[in-house]
């Protein structure tokens, strides 16, 4: 145990810097910098979710606490919104948390103690990994996302290969950041099965889940082998543009959403109610479906091109693009050497470590971050310094 002076190696091991190690090499370029290290979009939400217009509607208890499961109002737009997808989950399984990342770390909260293994699918959501091992699981990284469509590849001997005794979970975030791949039917299928087999619990990541660019994909949720054994989390922040109001909400077994219910009231207590007001108004409007319509086809441009400069494939879905960076690199240049030349550029990316020990030689770019005007000139400085 810890004493005065020292803390807790949970909180030593952990790093508020996942996205900013090279910003300030950008800041002190005198270049302009293009933050593209952090998975944002530039785009203004849908009027009805704006804090501007919350503040010009009246609302009674606006600032007082919310419920702890959630805002009626929101909890019956989010049963309406998963009823008209495919499924219908009831109030009582639903809870509201203030963000995705706080839902997550609810749900291995509830899920994990100390000790057990949780599959990491990688590559992965740079925070997932900090937040299991905060919670004192053992995490094994899976290398699959760049894997699945090469020749030859066994999604259930790798599967297999990454489980012990010990394992518990499984993290999924299909469509995927960062390379914004979707697992399709046939490999759902393979999931839900090794799950059951198992008796594994799957923590289910639906963050990009709108932001497809071609046919809605299979949804992870929705799959019928994985309705008692999934714990879901759904958020607000990328599908409707509204990271800043830190909305989400997490559904599972009812047993479950009944201790996660418990722990939520003595970590978070609820979602700041402005906020859940917002998201119900942005679920429930015509002009947060055309919003989500629109940020598709803004989105599926900036992939286009992003992909034409890296000179990859455009990516199925998402907001970034996810690269090998050793056919771009200099003779004797490493990864971070390449990534910090690109930074004293002025453009900033997300080391590929970030997102996996298997993924030192790549890089992450948030191609959704800047407007479509101020990502083309953080692509032809990219462009000159890749090429030239």
């Amino acid at each position: 145990m810890p004493r005065y002076p020292r803390f807790s190696q949970v909180a030593d091991g952990l790093s508020s810097l996942v996205y900013t190690s090279l910003l300030g090499l950008a800041r002190e370029s005198g270049n302009e910098v293009f933050a593209l290290n952090v998975g944002d979009t530039h785009l203004e939400p849908a009027r009805v979710a704006s804090v501007s217009a919350l503040a010009e509607a009246r609302f009674d208890g606006m600032h007082r606490y919310a419920e702890v499961r959630g805002e009626p109002a929101l909890l019956d737009a989010i049963v309406h919104d998963l009823t008209r997808r495919g499924r219908a989950v009831p109030r009582e399984r639903i809870q509201v948390t203030p963000g995705g990342t706080s839902g997550l770390d609810l749900a291995c909260r509830t899920l994990i103690k100390p000790g057990d293994e949780v599959i990491l699918l990688a590559p992965y959501w740079p925070l997932i990994r900090g937040i299991l091992s905060a919670c004192g699981a053992v995490v094994r990284e899976l290398p699959l996302f760049t894997e699945l469509r090469q020749p030859g590849f066994d999604l259930r001997a790798a599967l297999d290969s990454a489980r012990s005794d010990k394992t518990v979970a499984i993290y999924a975030n299909s469509p995927n950041n960062p390379t914004g791949v979707v697992l399709d039917q046939a490999e759902l299928d393979v999931l839900a099965s090794f799950v059951a087999q198992h008796e594994l619990w799957l923590l289910s990541d639906e963050a990009y889940e709108r932001l497809h660019y071609e046919e809605p994909p299979p949804a992870v949720w929705l799959h019928p082998a994985l309705r008692e054994r999934a714990l879901v989390m759904h958020t607000l922040s990328k599908s409707y543009g509204i990271s800043g109001e830190r909305i989400a909400y997490l559904h599972g077994p009812a047993e479950v959403m009944s201790a996660l219910a418990g722990l939520s009231t003595f970590t978070n207590y609820c979602a700041a109610r402005p906020m859940q007001i917002a998201a119900a108004r942005v679920l429930t409007s015509e002009e947060g479906e055309q919003w989500v319509t629109a940020a598709r086809s803004s989105y599926r441009e900036a992939a286009a091109r992003t992909a034409e400069v890296l000179r990859i494939p455009r990516p199925d879905s998402g907001t970034f693009a996810f690269f090998d960076t050793r056919p771009l690199r200099r003779d004797g240049e490493t990864a971070h050497q390449l990534l910090e030349r690109i930074a004293r550029a002025g453009v900033v990316l997300t080391p590929g470590l970030a997102a996996g020990k298997d993924y030192a030689d790549w890089a992450r770019l948030c191609f959704t971050a800047v407007p479509p005007d101020t990502l083309e000139r953080a692509l032809a400085t990219l462009q000159r310094v890749l090429y030239a």
